[in-house]
């Protein structure tokens, strides 16, 4: 009977086996293999519309292929997929589940109305502080978008590539696999939440600095949340309703 014990009785997991976190280094080289994939996918799609002009193609033409609001769109849906396919690859080893490695669990929808309470302050207190320096309280990046969507038939498609692809594909590597990483790691969480917010930052070049700053600080209102919730869809819920209601401003403001 020993010896039968001894045979059924599974071994016990060794340190290789037992799931990981990626640290520093690894959340960072992972990370731009993660961003890579994004521009990948938003490039091929900036690609298509730019080889498929007709007639010889010059400066102007293709400026204004890869301006459109169509082509704007569909390339930020398609970093979408992009996106979670490199966080897949980049979260297998791990071995962990995807979800739990990006912390994608809901909260609370008390943790929900205090979040979006913060952001309403946030958003406006800088919407004041732009009307008392007398500039435009929307970039004029998003007004130029908009109108080309418009233009083109596609505002609804435009709504959906800001207001649901790129808070999902954003949050997903910011305050889900940076900050995951990077919160374990040396910089402990309030490294992770200044650093992630800056990588995200990095995603808006299209903006000016002031409007760059404004992007800085909504990224450390999301860290901070994503910190004290554990919940990144609670990020990508406050970021799409951000998104949206950016968008709504620009549409009445413009129209």
């Amino acid at each position: 009977m020993d010896t039968l014990a001894a045979q059924t009785t599974p071994p016990p997991l060794t340190t290789a086996r037992l799931p990981r976190i990626w640290k520093f280094w690894g959340t960072t080289l992972w990370g731009l293999f993660i961003f890579g994939a994004m521009f990948a996918g938003q490039l091929a799609v900036v690609a298509w519309f730019v080889l498929r002009q007709e007639g010889d193609l010059d400066l102007a033409s293709t400026i204004r292929a890869v301006s459109g609001g169509l082509t704007i769109s569909l390339s930020v849906i398609m970093g979408l997929p992009a996106v979670a396919a490199a966080c897949w690859i980049a979260i297998r080893p791990t071995r962990m589940p995807f979800a739990d490695y990006l912390a994608l669990r809901w909260t609370s929808w008390k943790n929900v109305g205090l979040g979006a309470i913060s952001l309403v302050v946030l958003v406006g207190s800088w919407d004041l502080l732009s009307r008392a320096l007398g500039r435009e309280i929307t970039p004029g990046f998003m007004g130029d978008v908009l109108k080309s969507a418009q233009n083109e038939g596609a505002l609804w498609l435009l709504v959906i590539a800001f207001c649901v692809a790129a808070p999902i594909s954003e949050e997903l590597f910011a305050r889900g696999f940076l900050f995951r990483g990077w919160s374990e790691s040396f910089l402990r969480p309030a490294g992770a939440i200044l650093l992630s917010s800056i990588a995200w930052t990095s995603l808006h070049l299209q903006y000016d600095w002031f409007f760059f700053c404004e992007v800085f600080s909504i990224g450390l209102l999301f860290g901070y949340l994503r910190y004290r919730t554990g919940s990144t869809w609670l990020t990508i819920v406050l970021h799409g309703l951000n998104n949206l209601a950016a968008t709504l401003q620009t549409i009445w403001l413009t129209s």
